[in-house]
């Protein structure tokens, strides 16, 4: 493996590109055309985030339950106030509005003020029937009152279902097809014909009011918000990394050269996406972007080297071999520890994050390759650079900041280290302080329509976000018993005791209602009937030839199987927990486990499940990071106590920032978690870059730490910064996003970078000279090449 990545090695590679640029350049455009013509195959995602593994026993009883009874999240919901139904044509819009929604193909089924059903019986007596509350549209204020009594006051049934009980809010549900839930024909309903009704309505009708949700809507919207944000963060990347890549080199050609591979690097990332036929998520949309942060610092490494060799003694020759030769090695160990800190969620058996891994290193590697190719081979079609191309090379600003770092190395490494210790030590605490959290929407945008309508529909109903409960009665028709109605209700009974849940929906709904109706409609005999009262109700429903059974989705066709359906509001991890833990004791307690099993699941759980199962994998992803880049390190230096200073450096901004987390109140999330690995595979680039240098300047000056160490800042500390610069900022562009966990992401990373860099400039040289004589001597090093240098000051390796 040394002799792999030796001086002659990458002296090979040097001559190989720089004798074929035709044939590479050839190569690169067919793989780019090739990859493009992948672009066909990309697609959005249509369905919510799975965090947890296929195996993975909460997604296991998740697909038992949609086996049983279908897809769960196929309603949507319209809501408006009651006070804004002041007339009877209000009334009669809303009305109207339900009816048109009905009747597009893609709808299963609505539920509305306009076809309310209502249970009664027959005018004999003899049977069950079902009536509409209303048949024809109002048509005066008197009857627009007397509707209004009998929904809110004698029909509890519709109560929290179709009618809030605290602020007579209606609401109209939207069952659409299950088979569609997760298809793209959700999605072209939702946007071209759905979205368009409701503001004609709103427009036309005078409800202007009207709010929409359920999680159709919801997963529609925010998937196009992926989609639009897309090109957004490909511009706003392109444009800030270009225009600091601009100020620093102030070369319109250096710049240029760095868009058109970056450039060619999105499209290959895309191209893979498409090829692996991977969905587009809110995790995928950010490799794009990601690329042109990433491929920037390698355009700065490669074009500054190249600059600096052609200011030393012109030869572009010369200088275009050296940059392959001593560039390449460090760059290709800087990429393969960003790809590493990526290719660590593979690990962690999340599709979703698996995909991202797998295809962002694949990513970070090939904008490698094209920058190791691509820049040396235009600049040799190029002129030499002018004085005034190298001019930032003698910039002042850069030389006084250089020197800053160096003076504090010499004069203050104990300042330094107490420094370090204190902020560790504040750090730390403030990690204690980090929350949980599961929350489906909390990274939705806020200040979009539908997550206001989320809270609002929150507030009047409980929540929008199912939780399902599946009882197996363990024999058929055994759901119809009095027993476990009674059971059932009792679970409702603690459901609607719960704060955080929405009032429940089950057959107990149901059975309550035809007592009712079996005494003439009368509100007070909402309730479960008797044993006797049981006998002339079932005789009613023989008779009725199952007509009066509403909602049979409630039941499975044997029985046996019964359904319980409420809604949670959105809350902190530890709280649902709490809520979790709860119902599981009381269902536990009502329901005996060797008469009935009892699953409980629903979406909003397996997202608070999968979050959970990402943090206790954190630990793990970031330990994976970790070891490959310590056997990296372990592989250039040969030395163990290389490998602890290498890394206390770029450890110690990932605390900085767990301990800000905690003191900011950012909790960890399924988008916070990246922070930590990728945060660490790029920063320790800059680790890499000058320990190479030190590695070089410490062979040429036979083992003289502090001059290699001196040198080494001063040759690495520009290139550092500018990159580190362009990361922080980067990174900054994801803070435009609408969604807040991308905008943390961006944020998170950009000031671990910017620790990092500080860390690395500051802390790594300061443990270098201190621990000089345990580290640094010529028994530490003895594996390593031997440097022989010509009269012309080119280095060769023995």
């Amino acid at each position: 493996m040394q002799k792999l990545f030796s001086f002659s090695f990458w002296n090979g590679i040097a001559r190989i590109i720089l004798r074929n640029r035709e044939i590479l350049l050839s190569l690169i455009i067919l793989a780019t055309i090739g990859l493009a013509t992948q672009w066909g195959n990309m697609r959005f995602t249509h369905s919510e985030a799975n965090l947890l593994p296929d195996n993975h026993p909460v997604n296991q009883e998740y697909r038992r339950f949609l086996d049983k009874f279908g897809e769960e999240g196929n309603l949507i919901i319209l809501g408006i106030k009651n006070s804004d139904l002041q007339t009877y044509e209000d009334f009669n819009a809303w009305n109207q509005l339900a009816d048109s929604i009905e009747k597009y193909d893609e709808v299963e089924l609505v539920l509305s003020t306009s076809n309310l059903p209502v249970l009664k019986k027959s005018e004999d007596a003899s049977k069950f029937i079902i009536e509409q509350l209303s048949k024809d549209p109002l048509k005066s204020k008197e009857e627009l009152t007397a509707y209004k009594k009998e929904l809110f006051g004698e029909l509890p049934f519709y109560r929290n279902l179709i009618f809030s009980e605290k602020d007579s809010v209606l609401r109209t549900a939207i069952y659409i097809k299950k088979d569609i839930v997760n298809s793209s024909i959700r999605k072209e309903f939702v946007l071209d014909k759905f979205n368009p009704l409701i503001e004609d309505y709103k427009t036309n009708h005078g409800l202007s009011e009207l709010r929409v949700s359920g999680m159709p809507y919801i997963r529609t919207l925010n998937s196009q918000n992926i989609v639009d944000e897309i090109s957004m963060f490909l511009l706003a990347a392109l444009l800030i990394t270009s225009a600091i890549f601009f100020f620093f080199f102030r070369s319109w050609r250096a710049t240029f050269i760095s868009i058109v591979t970056v450039i060619i690097g999105v499209m290959w990332a895309f191209g893979f996406l498409g090829l692996l036929n991977y969905e587009i998520t809110v995790l995928t949309a950010l490799i794009p972007p990601l690329i042109i942060v990433i491929g920037i610092p390698n355009c700065i490494f490669l074009i500054n080297k190249y600059q600096q060799e052609i200011k030393e003694h012109g030869n572009q020759a010369k200088s275009l071999q050296r940059v392959i030769t001593k560039v390449g090695n460090a760059t290709l160990m800087t990429n393969l520890t960003t790809a590493s800190g990526f290719a660590t969620f593979i690990f962690t058996d999340s599709t979703l994050l698996s995909e991202f891994g797998i295809v962002a290193s694949i990513c970070i590697v090939s904008i490698f390759l094209l920058s190791l190719m691509i820049i040396p081979i235009i600049y040799s079609y190029l002129p030499v650079p002018k004085d005034r191309h190298l001019e930032h090379l003698r910039k002042r600003w850069i030389g006084t900041f250089v020197d800053w770092t160096e003076r504090m190395v010499k004069e203050n490494r104990i300042a330094i280290y107490i420094t370090s210790l204190i902020v560790l030590v504040i750090s730390i605490i403030g990690m204690y302080q980090i929350r949980v959290s599961g929350s489906l929407i909390e990274d939705m945008p806020k200040s979009m329509q539908f997550y206001k309508d989320i809270k609002f529909f929150e507030k009047s109903f409980d929540g929008i976000m199912p939780l399902e409960i599946v009882v197996n009665t363990k024999s058929k028709k055994g759901v119809s018993k009095a027993k476990t109605l009674k059971k059932l209700d009792e679970i409702e009974t603690h459901i609607i005791e719960t704060p955080e849940l929405s009032r429940p929906m089950s057959i107990v709904s149901i059975v309550k209602y035809t007592k009712q109706a079996f005494y003439g409609g009368d509100p007070e005999f909402y309730d479960l009937p008797t044993t006797y009262e049981r006998v002339g109700i079932s005789t009613l429903l023989d008779d009725s030839g199952g007509d009066a059974m509403l909602m049979k989705s409630y039941v499975d066709s044997t029985g046996q199987y019964a359904r319980i359906t409420t809604f949670m509001k959105d809350m902190g991890t530890d709280r649902m927990e709490r809520v979790e833990e709860d119902l599981r004791d009381e269902i536990a307690k009502v329901f005996p486990e060797d008469k009935y099993e009892v699953l409980l699941t629903g979406k909003a759980l397996v997202f608070q499940k999968g979050t959970n199962y990402l943090i206790n994998n954190l630990v793990i992803s970031l330990t994976l990071a970790i070891i490959l880049i310590a056997l990296f390190m372990a592989w250039m230096f040969k030395s163990v106590r290389m490998i602890l200073v290498s890394l206390v450096p770029n450890i110690l901004p990932l605390i900085i920032t767990a301990g800000l987390m905690g003191y900011l109140g950012v909790p960890i999330k399924p988008s916070t978690i990246l922070v930590f690995s990728i945060a660490f595979g790029i920063s320790v680039d800059d680790t890499i870059h000058f320990l190479a240098k030190y590695r070089q300047e410490l062979i040429a000056n036979k083992w003289r730490v502090k001059k290699s160490v001196y040198a080494a800042l001063r040759e690495t500390g520009v290139s550092m910064f500018y990159t580190s610069i362009v990361l922080f900022f980067g990174f900054s562009t994801f803070t435009i996003s609408s969604f807040g966990g991308t905008v943390a992401l961006g944020a998170l990373v950009s000031a671990t970078l910017l620790f990092a860099m500080l860390s690395n400039l500051l802390l790594l040289p300061s443990m270098l000279l201190s621990l000089e004589r345990s580290i640094a001597n010529e028994r530490t090093f003895k594996k390593l090449p031997i440097p022989i240098i010509h009269k012309d000051g080119d280095e060769e390796q023995e």
